[in-house]
């Protein structure tokens, strides 16, 4: 790992995988597959600098392989800097380390988007506290440092490298953001949703801004199903287990089927209370993989350019539903897309 430039406004912390995209077929039966880069963490930094502008970077690491320096050049087509990156010596065959793949299929109809991720043994999920040298990243000026629940379900090391990081960066006075993200097969030899919980609300106490806040809704993750009319207080209840947490922010989606999605927002804060995000019904998706990042992206480019809460939601759910409308897991929409669909709400045509 290299010294980075100063100037660099975020920095998030997370695993970037290759994704393997069947296009309109499935993983079972392709022949060939499209290949991006990707994962929850990565995807916000990328899209804050290809949308919206912002000089950023992203903490992982690497296997120094052929695969490895494939997703290195994906991430630099993708303007997110790269000299963070920790590059780990290959064996040959990915015995001490190796590169994660993740297989998805987009879903269609009545058939649900499919992801099939091969990532045990990777080498971000090796790092180990002391590996990284916080406080030299966070002493050039960086505003923002952005994790999660993806990263910290890689393995008992990734989620003390989680804390410490954020820790660093508030000792920094950087703005943290923390999106719990859960997935089911990163626990489930591991503790399951308990252990998952346990790790999120250890970690989300060293946050300023939850983001997929729902994901911290009753006992366990998915316990519940808020209705909307239970918002303002389920948000008002969890931040009341995070005392450090000054907003509150989450997507809401109804799945009539794959293609047609029912996307909106809402968010807390601790000046502003409950605050309802614009609401896009019948939202048309090809590709809903990543949404929720290109949300959490248009969120903090909000907060961080002085927004009020409105807005920053606002840009993260026309952010979130431009994500919906390309392939794979990042952003492909324009500052200008965002902001005429924040303007008008509608998909009208541009000549």
């Amino acid at each position: 790992m290299t010294g980075y430039g100063h100037g660099t406004q975020v920095i998030a912390l997370g695993e970037v995988m290759l994704r393997l995209d069947p296009g309109e077929g499935r993983i079972r039966t392709t022949r060939s597959f499209q290949v991006w880069e990707g994962g929850g963490e990565y995807n916000v930094v990328r899209g804050l600098r290809r949308c919206f502008g912002l000089r950023t970077a992203v903490v992982t690491a690497l296997v120094d392989n052929a695969v490895g320096r494939l997703a290195e050049d994906l991430i630099l087509q993708g303007g997110v800097d790269t000299s963070l990156i920790r590059w780990v010596p290959g064996d040959g065959v990915g015995r001490s380390a190796r590169n994660g793949l993740n297989f998805v299929e987009r879903g269609f109809g009545v058939r649900g988007a499919l992801g099939v991720s091969d990532r045990a043994n990777t080498a971000v999920s090796q790092l180990r506290p002391g590996d990284i040298d916080w406080d030299t990243v966070f002493a050039a000026g960086v505003r923002w440092f952005h994790t999660g629940g993806i990263l910290a379900g890689l393995s008992d090391t990734t989620a003390d490298v989680a804390e410490e990081a954020m820790t660093a960066a508030r000792r920094h006075s950087v703005t943290v953001s923390y999106d719990p993200n859960y997935r089911p097969s990163l626990w489930a030899d591991r503790g399951g949703a308990d252990r998952a919980r346990e790790t999120d609300l250890r970690l989300a106490q060293h946050a300023d801004v939850l983001v997929g806040a729902l994901g911290m809704a009753g006992n366990r993750p998915g316990a519940v199903r808020v209705d909307a009319h239970e918002l303002p207080d389920t948000l008002a209840d969890i931040a009341s287990r995070l005392p450090a947490a000054l907003v509150l922010a989450t997507t809401l989606r109804e799945v009539p089927s794959a293609g047609v999605n029912d996307w909106s927002a809402a968010a807390w804060s601790r000046e502003t209370g409950f605050v309802p995000g614009p609401r896009m019904p019948g939202l048309h998706v090809l590709d809903r993989i990543g949404s929720g990042d290109g949300f959490a992206a248009g969120l903090i480019y909000g907060l961080l350019t002085g927004a009020d809460l409105e807005r920053a939601l606002a840009y993260g759910t026309a952010h979130g539903a431009l994500t919906m409308t390309t392939p794979g897991d990042v952003s492909m929409a324009s500052l200008a897309e965002v902001e005429a669909l924040i303007a008008d709400g509608s998909a009208h045509v541009v000549r």
